[in-house]
């Protein structure tokens, strides 16, 4: 049976990946992911935090783009690529953890609001409803401020304001599925809550969570620039206090656009590429969305 079940998920991820390489801007953002990925786990195997010491920087102060600096330096002689390729670190990491602590958060809530129709489920959606009200930047900026700066607390901070959306939509997706008959069938076999949300729903909804996540992902990386160029950082080098650090040293009136543009297309282009993928995952998962592809 185990054997079965195999062939059957490996014969499911080859169609998957079929339908996937149809859609070319997917796949290009995920070539751009995977380098951006690549390049952030082996940084450590070429420079250390120490380029990000305002010590470190041995050329001159806002120097522009150079054989010896390839993006120019910032105010205090740093090398803008190496603090670049350092600053990924900082910028991924909270992206891909607040979205995961987002999708969490989201998916228990929104598959309990769903398959719970009682009081339990209302008072979901009214904290739900709340939550969706509130201006999230704005609450994450106030939680983060709170907290106080560090990473953990930032990834907190985007994590618990960012899962309304994710909630009302997993919602959705359960009243769609517990409305099918094979779930009739199996509350008449005597299968309780525990047995119908892990061995029906969830994997029902899986797909368009996966999707979701990708979207998160790069809503998160650009709440956390955000924040950090408001000032609330979580005192590692980012893309986003290396914005913040531009505007604090005037680079724009000083003409130095290398130390303004190059993070600012770093997040472009990572945020981007989340948002091809997410939508490729999301024309090769959904059936209608698929259909209408192929006509």
């Amino acid at each position: 049976m185990s054997t079965v079940a195999w062939v059957r998920r490996k014969r499911a991820a080859g169609r998957f990946w079929t339908d996937f390489r149809n859609q070319r801007a997917g796949v290009a953002g995920l070539v751009i992911l995977a380098a951006a990925v690549v390049l952030a786990l082996i940084a450590p195997l070429f420079i250390d935090a120490g380029v990000t010491n305002v010590v470190s920087g041995t050329g001159a102060k806002l120097a522009p783009p150079s054989p010896a600096d390839p993006l120019g330096t910032d105010e205090s002689g740093r090398s803008v690529l190496l603090m670049i390729w350092w600053g990924s670190r900082t910028s991924l990491l909270i992206g891909f953890l607040a979205a995961l602590l987002s999708m969490v958060i989201g998916t228990v809530l929104g598959i309990a609001a769903g398959h719970f129709r009682g009081w339990v489920g209302a008072v979901i959606l009214r904290i739900t409803d709340w939550f969706l009200v509130l201006p999230s930047l704005v609450t994450a900026l106030v939680l983060a401020a709170i907290l106080g700066g560090s990473t953990a607390t930032i990834i907190v901070a985007i994590g618990v304001t960012s899962w309304p959306s994710t909630a009302r939509l997993i919602r959705a997706q359960t009243l769609a599925v517990e409305a099918r008959p094979y779930i009739e069938r199996s509350l008449a076999l005597g299968a309780g809550h525990w047995h119908i949300t892990t061995r029906h729903v969830l994997p029902n909804v899986a797909p368009l969570l996966l999707a979701s996540t990708t979207l998160e992902v790069a809503s998160a990386i650009v709440t956390e620039s955000t924040l950090a160029f408001l000032g609330v950082s979580a005192n590692k080098t980012s893309w986003g206090t290396m914005l913040r650090g531009s505007y604090d040293w005037g680079a724009a009136t000083a003409g130095a656009w290398w130390y303004i543009l190059v993070p600012g297309l770093c997040i472009v282009t990572v945020v981007m590429a989340f948002t091809l993928c997410g939508r490729a995952l999301e024309t090769v998962l959904n059936p209608r969305l698929r259909t209408r592809a192929h006509a």
